[in-house]
């Protein structure tokens, strides 16, 4: 038989009755908590918006005080730091903790399609939610990450704008028709390269050596070449 969640005290007068009641109601809406991934669609790749599948961290306790996990929570979108056409690509993956918010009406008609979606609240009609359910788990979003691990790759902004830090253990790859370093640059290596497919210039002021990867070294003194050996 199940053990109910009512204390004498509970219906003491008709006021801890009512109480009791909506305290009940209440426990049934679905706010927010904390969620470990267990799947992603994405994984790091350039693509669209994804979904991961969850599990809550925090039981479920019946009248009687029993501990009931919860099962996965599946194909939640996740939050990407984004606007218009830039972004910060860091897909969730399995293991990580975050916090799922579940929303208050049934989001699914904008998950299938939210291309469309935008373009009904552009015009002012808006898209209807998809069924009668509220505050549901069904309709959550999941946020990352919380008291999760040491990362190991980073981009780290230093306190009071003491400087950047970034830090990969492989390689870090700028991409663009042109990078502009506007400072003094310092390679620190035991072997730096520097590799072009296209001309090399020399700004004006410029002083100091580097070695080409066949071996010469190619000595500058105030943005002039003035030895290759």
């Amino acid at each position: 038989m199940a053990v109910s969640l009512q204390t004498p005290a509970d219906v003491a007068n008709e006021y801890a009755t009512m109480a009791f009641i909506i305290r009940q109601f209440l426990n049934r809406v679905a706010t927010s908590t904390l969620v470990t991934v267990k799947a992603c669609t994405n994984d790091g790749a350039l693509a669209t918006y994804g979904f991961v599948d969850v599990v809550p961290l925090i039981n479920q306790v019946t009248g009687d005080g029993t501990n009931i996990p919860h099962g996965t929570i599946y194909r939640l979108p996740y939050f990407r730091v984004q606007g218009g056409r830039n972004a910060v690509i860091i897909d969730p993956e399995p293991g990580d903790v975050g916090l799922a918010i579940f929303a208050m009406r049934d989001i699914s008609a904008v998950k299938t399609d939210p291309v469309q979606a935008v373009a009904n609240a552009n015009a002012a009609k808006g898209t209807p939610p998809g069924s009668q359910r509220q505050t549901d788990m069904a309709d959550g979003l999941y946020v990352g990450g919380f008291l999760n691990a040491v990362p190991v790759q980073y981009v780290q902004f230093l306190q009071g704008a003491a400087g950047i830090t970034v830090l990969s253990p492989t390689n870090v790859t700028a991409q663009a028709s042109e990078v502009d370093l506007v400072a003094g640059v310092q390679v620190v290596g035991d072997t730096p390269v520097l590799t072009t497919t296209g001309n090399v210039s020399v700004g004006t002021g410029a002083t100091g050596t580097f070695s080409t990867p066949t071996g010469q070294t190619v000595t500058v003194q105030d943005g002039i070449i003035v030895n290759i050996a």
